[in-house]
């Protein structure tokens, strides 16, 4: 269907009648750029949320985490703080996050027709109808903090209209090497580009590539980088942080990623005066933070984790967090899409996982369990299945209550499993 066939929804359509609408109206879901997206915006004067402090967040992977744990610290502390991330688990709505609560079908609705009376003639995608949406949303409540977590890469991405306050670029590796670039150094020129001169550029990736530093030099941002301007070490059940304003030490260890802590508790500096964050609330927030989809227990009797690590970078740190659990057998349910590099991420993940239970995912972009299986060195014991609903009952049939299962891949994988339950 093309944008001209496609009808706007008229007055009493549902949210799925919009989204189907949404993605029939943009002939490609992926199209980087931001002069559209930011003439749009313009529009509906959301290209600046006024007083609300903004903090874009940007990196390969654990800029979910990273948003859940600052969301969290800052409600704790009293703040009004919306959220916008992308993809949803289960539900669309998920997406827009206000104090807490997601974003209701009649919110979402009203402001899709806002943009599309806004819009005319300019195409927008569905990512940069979700952004505008969130925009408008964030702007109407009156928020004191808007989170937005970058969809791909930073510089071109619908997110980066808004100039940021505070960005963060939690982690830099390959993935979206059709977009950002086959080498780390092109990925984070990508990553840097939400970077703003004169404000705080937080970046939690150890091995920094030298273009986020040559961005930063170029635009003028105040670069905060793990390792040289705040540290983290952790013990065996405890860990400490060391800033330019903060020193913490003998914290309980969180539930989401430590890297990923670190980065927030610098991004907490960065605020400054602006916002009272106690070393208390801090803490606190970050030990209470969760977040759907990294490493989720869906329940206990077997173990069940979902986690949606789909590079190769998440599923180093996913095989990291199994040490959680010394001497469990570990059984893994896994579906991928065929433009991750799925061979890596079987290699990665295969000496700690017995069994494979692999699934093909729909669509286009799917890749079969059969290749799946292929793609696992020799030996492996795997099994293969045309759905998802087919490999849980196997999985969860052949599971002791001593075993741990992983279910991780593709989003489409961890909430395919989920809307099961």
């Amino acid at each position: 269907m093309t944008q001209e066939q496609a009808m706007s929804p008229g007055l009493g359509a549902t949210l799925g009648e919009w989204l189907d609408y949404l993605l029939a109206i943009h002939p490609t879901e992926i199209d980087m750029g931001l002069a559209r997206v930011t003439e749009v915006a313009q529009r509906l004067r959301v290209k600046s949320l006024g007083d609300i402090l903004v903090v874009t967040v940007g990196g390969t992977n654990g800029k979910g985490s990273t948003c859940a744990m600052l969301e969290n610290i800052l409600r704790r502390a009293g703040y009004r703080v919306g959220v916008y991330s992308s993809p949803h688990i289960l539900h669309y709505n998920e997406r827009i996050r206000i104090d807490g609560v997601d974003a209701l079908d009649a919110d979402i609705i009203n402001a899709f027709e806002r943009i599309e009376e806004a819009r005319g003639d300019i195409s927008l995608t569905f990512f940069e109808f979700a952004t505008l949406t969130g925009l408008l949303l964030f702007k109407q409540a009156g928020l004191d903090v808007a989170i937005l977590e970058v969809g791909l890469g930073g510089r071109l991405d619908a997110t980066n209209l808004v100039d940021a306050d505070i960005a963060v670029v939690t982690s830099v590796d390959l993935d979206h090497q059709a977009y950002l670039g086959n080498t780390r150094e092109s990925v984070g020129r990508e990553k840097a580009g939400i970077f703003r001169a004169g404000r705080p550029a937080i970046v939690g990736e150890p091995d920094m590539p030298s273009t986020v530093a040559e961005v930063a030099n170029h635009c003028g941002a105040l670069l905060y980088r793990v390792g040289q301007d705040f540290r983290y070490q952790r013990e065996q059940s405890s860990w400490s942080y060391q800033g330019k304003l903060r020193s913490l030490t003998n914290m309980p260890l969180p539930q989401l990623p430590l890297p990923n802590a670190a980065t927030v508790i610098a991004t907490c500096e960065a605020i400054g005066e602006r916002l009272n964050l106690s070393d208390t609330v801090v803490i606190e927030g970050i030990v209470t933070a969760r977040l759907a989809g990294r490493l989720e227990e869906l329940s206990q009797s077997p173990l069940v984790i979902a986690d949606v690590a789909h590079n190769p970078h998440a599923a180093r740190f996913l095989k990291s967090e199994l040490v959680r659990w010394p001497g469990k057998r570990v059984l893994a349910l896994c579906g991928m899409l065929k433009d991750k590099d799925y061979r890596e991420v079987l290699n990665i993940m295969h000496p700690a996982v017995a069994d494979w239970y692999l699934v093909t995912l729909e669509g286009e972009r799917g890749t079969r369990a059969s290749e799946l299986a292929a793609a696992l060195p020799a030996g492996a014991k795997a099994h293969t299945f045309d759905t998802i609903e087919q490999a849980r009952e196997a999985i969860l049939k052949d599971a002791g209550e001593g075993d741990v299962v992983i279910v991780f891949g593709s989003f489409y994988t961890v909430s395919g499993f989920k809307s099961l339950a």
